[in-house]
């Protein structure tokens, strides 16, 4: 579509003359269609907008209004196709400054403020401000308030808590002659399995308080938004092949272990299923996720025996290509990236197989919320710059913008990354192996790890034992 065809909003009004109504219909930039409204049943008008929004792309703004009753209603439709992939759009709100965000909302989005345990199920596409956005929130809840009061006090008192902590973000509260507390730091999150939805950054995305994650749509997903249509003969046989796979890919199995949540103690199932890994070694993948609390957890397991040797992997990235290698970072591996001066020790983050994109968003997630979201107080203020400096650079590493070089440092040798020349060698990559040291075989447990000649010990051990009477 050209661009002629959608132009920005801004431009829309910018050619808008003094007088309307000397525009004839063929100029006129809006669509205007008699409507029947549902309040009162008579004639309101409907104006369409075919517009674009900068770094997003084409919508269509609808907006209804009955001049006999005062119903109005507004939202936003995506003119363009559907995304291959869902998005997640995270923002750190910290100042009322931020608040200011322009935010589109597709009718598939899901919005969620954690720090509230605020969820905003998918409804009517919208395009409002993080501020309109909560506005909409308080009138929402504060609208049945008096009711609930008599019917259900403990749910008024609970919502009425939420609102209470949504109004001070907005402020509205102030006296302007006091001194402002400062607003409640917080987190915004979008996630829309069409990819169609979208936050605004400052300046441009290496913003270091916003942040986009792409992933994979779910089969269910998938059904929910009409591509493609749920299979029992299928659904039917991979359940078949996972209970039997006699004849079959062995590692196709997936085994269930029950088990309860460690965050609210909910019965729950942990899902166990082998992984073989072309050129590598076999892991075993580790999934719990919990149907009451949301609580999700991801491990990787190695599936071999210990290796004698350590190894360690440097990658030097260029371009966007080398960002969707699989890479497997066992809990015992280090993470270094000179460039930005990010070291990871061994255990953080646990076990992941992931992509080297998928891994630098964790850690970039990981990160910005504990600084912009969690308990700051008591870091200065050139700190708080130097690691927002440092967050900025990750998100260049992070999209690519500069190269930078990957060092994946692991003792056990149970870590990986993807050769995009296999079987020949890459020549951005280069392996090493290396003896232990006493001391990393010390912090393994593998010194006093004895697998030969343990059955004497154990004879000497019982022998030693004093016999009871």
């Amino acid at each position: 579509m050209s661009a002629s065809f959608f132009p920005t909003i801004g431009s829309v009004a910018d050619d808008l003359p003094s007088d309307t109504r000397q525009v004839d219909d063929q100029d006129r930039p809006l669509q205007e269609i008699e409507s029947l409204c549902m309040k009162c049943g008579e004639q309101g008008m409907t104006r369409m907008l075919l517009t674009s929004i900068p770094y997003f792309r084409e919508v269509i703004v609808v907006s209804f209004r009955c001049e006999h009753c005062g119903n109005t209603n507004n939202e936003i439709q995506s003119a363009g196709e559907i995304r291959p992939e869902g998005a997640i759009y995270t923002a750190r709100i910290l100042t009322r400054d931020d608040l200011n965000r322009q935010l589109v909302r597709s009718a598939s989005c899901t919005i969620t403020i954690p720090e509230y345990e605020l969820t905003l199920p998918a409804n009517r596409g919208q395009l409002t401000t993080v501020e309109g956005l909560i506005r909409d929130v308080v009138a929402d809840l504060s609208g049945d308030q008096p009711l609930r009061r008599i019917q259900d006090e403990p749910a008024y008192q609970k919502i009425q808590t939420l609102i209470d902590s949504l109004r001070e973000i907005l402020g509205d509260d102030e006296d302007e002659d006091e001194d402002h507390t400062p607003m409640p730091a917080f987190t915004i999150k979008l996630d829309d399995p069409t990819g169609n939805s979208f936050i605004e950054f400052f300046g441009s995305m290496a913003d270091p308080k916003w942040n986009l994650r792409t992933y994979n749509r779910t089969r269910q997903q998938n059904i929910d938004l009409g591509f493609s249509i749920a299979d029992e003969a299928q659904t039917t046989s991979l359940q078949t092949l996972a209970e039997d796979p006699d004849g079959e890919d062995p590692n196709a199995e997936i085994f269930v272990f029950p088990g309860v949540c460690s965050s609210c103690g909910f019965p729950l199932n942990t899902l166990m299923k082998k992984v073989v890994i072309p050129y590598f070694k076999d892991i075993l993948i580790m999934s719990t996720n919990c149907d009451k609390c949301g609580y999700r957890d991801n491990e990787v397991k190695s599936g071999s025996a210990i290796s004698e040797r350590g190894k360690r992997i440097t990658l030097k990235v260029e371009d966007r290509e080398d960002l969707s290698r699989d890479i497997l970072k066992s809990e015992t591996s280090g993470f270094t990236i000179p460039e930005i001066d990010l070291v990871l020790n061994p255990g953080t983050l646990g076990g992941r197989f992931t992509t080297l994109e998928g891994i630098l968003d964790q850690v970039y997630e990981e990160l910005s919320e504990k600084v912009f979201v969690g308990d700051s107080s008591s870091i200065g203020a050139e700190e708080y710059n130097t690691f927002e400096a440092f967050l900025k650079g990750l998100k260049e590493i992070k999209n690519a913008e500069r190269p930078f070089t990957l060092i994946l440092d692991d003792p056990l040798a149970n870590s990986y990354v993807q050769n995009l020349y296999a079987p020949d060698p890459d020549p951005n990559m280069v392996i090493e192996t290396y003896e232990r040291t006493w001391q990393q075989n010390e912090d393994l447990g593998l010194n006093d790890m004895k697998v030969e000649g343990y059955e004497e010990d154990h004879q000497k051990d019982r022998d030693s034992i004093p016999e009871t009477k």
